[in-house]
């Protein structure tokens, strides 16, 4: 079975759209058969995504950090649960286990294992689809920065091509589906 990675905001203090949308998310993931891989939170986006995973009949891999986990803010209910000695640890499992990363709206955590999945993936150290699914703009000033970098030379257009940018659910998981037909997944075990 294939995986999709999801990042996205373990925030409280969130609009309940933004909730809303990890649950469709995570119901669309498990409706279409697929796993999801997850930061293991029970709590906002993060613990949304995957109750609606597992509710569609999806199989979800939760990766915590222990000091995490100490706070109460794990989702144990996760198929497989990861516990982790450092966040580095934790992406680094999260990635071997996914076929495909997916960015939602979020924060500074979010935004960070977004940009680190891209990195590698201009690199060629991965040939996994990375897609940011921003039906309300939320990532709007991270395309005119980036329009910024190209124009200033910091960065190829051949590395802002390997994001894909979706506004609704299904485009963001068709976009996944797409690129799988390209080059299948290894139901995450392992690089692709």
């Amino acid at each position: 079975m294939p995986s999709v990675c999801v990042f996205c905001s373990s925030s409280l203090t969130i609009e309940q759209r933004y909730l809303d949308l990890a649950s469709a998310v995570g119901a669309a993931i498990g409706g279409r058969g697929w796993g999801l891989v997850s930061g293991a939170g029970s709590i906002s986006m993060m613990g949304e995504v995957g109750r609606a995973a597992r509710g569609a009949g999806g199989h979800t891999v939760g990766v915590i950090p222990d000091a995490l986990v100490a706070m109460e803010v794990a989702d144990h209910d996760s198929d497989e649960f990861i516990v982790t000695r450092d966040m580095r640890q934790r992406k680094g499992i999260m990635d071997e286990r996914s076929d495909a990363f997916l960015a939602l709206p979020g924060g500074i955590g979010t935004l960070e294992e977004l940009v680190e999945v891209w990195t590698a993936r201009s690199l060629n150290m991965h040939h996994k689809p990375v897609v940011v699914l921003d039906p309300w703009g939320d990532f709007q000033h991270l395309h005119a920065l980036l329009d910024h970098w190209v124009a200033k030379g910091f960065v190829k257009p051949a590395a802002v091509a390997h994001v894909h940018w979706a506004t609704d659910v299904d485009g963001a998981l068709d976009e996944i589906a797409r690129a799988w037909a390209t080059v299948p997944p290894a139901g995450g075990r392992g690089p692709g």
